[in-house]
């Protein structure tokens, strides 16, 4: 792809100090931020870059020898050095007397505490016809680099993209990446953001990934954390304030976007957001936690993020996304900045899998006791929020909005994802907890709902193995913290047994997918029947509509019937979902004819035998199967 330049953030990076395809401006002010990190200057020459505004004296370390760097107004020292290559190890001395890594390091073969190294950031890309995937058209595979295949690498993930393509993916989203202690980890404890973990192959393993997904068709998005660092080797305070006492979150002092000093710490992030988006050709990122990120600037650091990938997107030509992962059902961070909203793509929406979860498996320990009637369901396909100004009773307050202005376009939904399983006691999966016409009925409410879907990796056929919450810390102490933070977590909900232990390799290994078994039955009748329903949602005219109008969600009936009308043109789809494990009673609509488009009962997907008339007559009950999903077209 071309350079580009983007007008859109107020930071100029000159061509000899940064990686990225495309410059950009930060704000009015003339000062120019530099680029942070090790970059290519030519002629084996590498600028190195870091912002560590009270420090006195600051020297970058390279073969054992020691180069004084030179500060700027903002904090930002620097210095060029000559017969740099690729696998160099460097460090930073700070004040002649500490000696860290480089806290923008893009590559760390040596862990969290080791030295950091010089990259080849050279790629021979073949995507250049690429533009990208829009987000309403999305079906998302959420995936975990160490636990999808057995190789546990982004060449791994490669070697299974053409299965995804057959399933029907047209998106995958992975979880963090950035550099974690030790070889096993959710992703969440990454304390390197710049450097992709150099057990799953690094930069151009990375690369290679993106480069392949596009080719097959295939967006990516990367999981991105800026709500807070991991424990172990984390160093930042080392080098400035990019903490604050401000605020207090889960995770213990914020990261500083409002405090003084805090513009070295949002350009940190937006340098690391532009990154992804642009030099590894990343789609879009997933945005963990935004409510934790604490900003009352008169600018958002997520405004000012929008504002940059806005640019990126637009002189670059491809679609870029951004989706908040957010604990509000407050629309404001996808609503237009001229509505007063920061101006995001979409947002995940937790209680929808709530109110399905709860429904199919009758779960009302913890946050579940908001949830469990056929009619929060209902709301959760209609408004996209549960609790839109209601009384919640977990929360104990009044809780959320509707988001009257926003299509279905913009929000998430899933009925499992890395949270909901591997924050339960075991781990455990939908497969271990209800029946197989179950998960069937679980998927096409997540399919055939007009929100965008997205996939836990192995849903699609039922996988067995649990998805557990695994570490390898290198410190005693912390892991015994984790450990003990794992057991209190699990004391609000109603789970007998013991905690796994986190720190064990065993619990990380028996995550690893094994794949469909094609001579089981169930698993191969499961995968076929998600690729079905994903190629319906992707084929039928109803399913494309994804503005307010285009559903009508109708009342539940006592036996726990959710039906809704999925529109668009003069196509309607009529959805009948039965979440009674009986035999129910359903009196449709008033049309002039109906007739049946699949039944998840049937023979072919498995099922016991439908028992619902292929043309029901009009405002006349017909019986439909329990735990089951009966279409018809209007």
């Amino acid at each position: 792809m071309p350079a580009t330049i983007s007008s859109a953030l107020a930071c100029i990076f000159p061509a000899s100090q940064h990686q990225y395809q495309s410059k950009t401006i930060y704000n009015a002010m003339s000062y120019i931020y530099p680029a942070v990190g090790a970059h290519a200057a030519g002629n084996k020459k590498y600028t190195f870059t870091v912002w560590a505004p009270q420090r006195e004296q600051m020297e970058v370390i390279h073969n054992e020898r020691g180069y004084p760097m030179n500060r700027d107004e903002r904090g930002y020292w620097s210095v060029t050095l000559d017969n740099i290559n690729p696998g160099d190890r460097y460090l930073y001395r700070l004040d002649h007397e500490k000696i860290f890594p480089d806290p923008a390091s893009r590559w760390q073969p040596d862990g969290v505490h080791g030295a950091s190294a010089i990259t080849d950031t050279d790629f021979a890309w073949t995507d250049d016809a690429w533009e990208g995937v829009l987000m309403g058209d999305m079906i998302i595979y959420e995936l975990h680099t160490g636990t999808f295949t057995e190789a546990g690498t982004f060449d791994g993930i490669v070697s299974r993209l053409a299965y995804l393509k057959s399933l029907g993916i047209n998106t995958i989203e992975i979880m963090p990446i950035a550099q974690f202690p030790g070889k096993r980890n959710w992703g969440y404890d990454g304390v390197y953001p710049f450097a992709t973990h150099h057990d799953y192959g690094g930069i151009a393993g990375l690369k290679r990934l993106v480069n392949e997904a596009h080719r097959q068709g295939i967006a990516v998005i990367l999981d991105v954390v800026y709500n807070h660092m991991g424990p172990e080797g984390n160093y930042l305070r080392e080098y400035g304030p990019y903490f604050t006492e401000k605020y207090n979150t889960p995770w213990g002092s914020a990261l500083n976007f409002d405090d003084a000093w805090c513009d070295g710490v949002r350009q940190y992030f937006l340098q690391n957001a532009l990154m992804w988006l642009d030099e590894f050709h990343v789609d879009g990122l997933r945005m963990d936690a935004v409510h934790a990120i604490w900003d009352f600037s008169a600018r958002h650091f997520i405004q000012d993020l929008t504002t940059a990938v806005a640019g990126l997107e637009r002189d670059s030509g491809r679609k870029k996304v951004l989706i908040a992962e957010l604990d509000l059902n407050n629309p404001r961070y996808i609503n237009p900045p001229e509505q007063g909203g920061y101006g995001m793509d979409g947002q995940w929406i937790d209680e929808f899998h709530h109110a399905l979860r709860a429904l199919v498996t009758g779960d009302t320990d913890g946050y579940y006791e908001d949830f469990g009637k056929a009619e929060h369901l209902t709301r959760a396909l209609r408004d996209s929020y549960v609790y839109t100004g209601q009384y919640s009773k977990h929360r104990k307050k009044q809780f959320g909005v509707l988001p009257k202005g926003n299509d279905y376009s913009q929000f998430v939904v899933f009925g499992q994802n890395h949270d909901q399983i591997g924050n339960r006691l075991l781990g455990d999966r939908l497969t271990e907890k209800v029946s197989f016409e179950a998960l069937k009925l679980v998927a096409a409410t997540v399919l055939l709902s007009p929100h965008v879907p997205m996939l836990f990796m192995g849903e699609e056929y039922g996988a067995k193995n649990p998805f557990q919450y695994f570490i390898s810390h290198t410190d005693d102490k912390l892991v015994e913290l984790v450990r003990k933070g794992r057991r209190d977590e699990f004391r609000h909900f109603n789970w007998e047994g013991d905690v796994p232990d986190p720190q064990s390799e065993e619990v990380f290994r028996n995550c690893i997918l094994s794949g469909p078994d094609q001579n089981d039955p169930k698993q191969k009748a499961l995968q076929e029947w998600y690729t079905f329903l994903i190629r319906f949602r992707k084929e039928r005219l109803a399913m494309k509509g994804r503005e307010r109008e285009s559903l009508q969600a109708f009342d539940p009936t006592e036996d726990g019937v959710v039906s809704f009308i999925r529109s668009s043109g003069s196509d309607k789809i009529l959805v009948v979902l039965n979440f009674s494990k009986k035999q129910a009673q359903y009196t449709p609509p008033l049309f002039p004819a109906i007739r049946k488009v699949f039944d998840s009962s049937a023979s072919e997907w498995q099922g016991p035998g439908t028992v619902t008339p292929d043309v029901p007559t009009p405002s006349v009950s017909f019986t439909i199967n329990p735990e089951s999903v009966v279409l018809f077209e209007l």
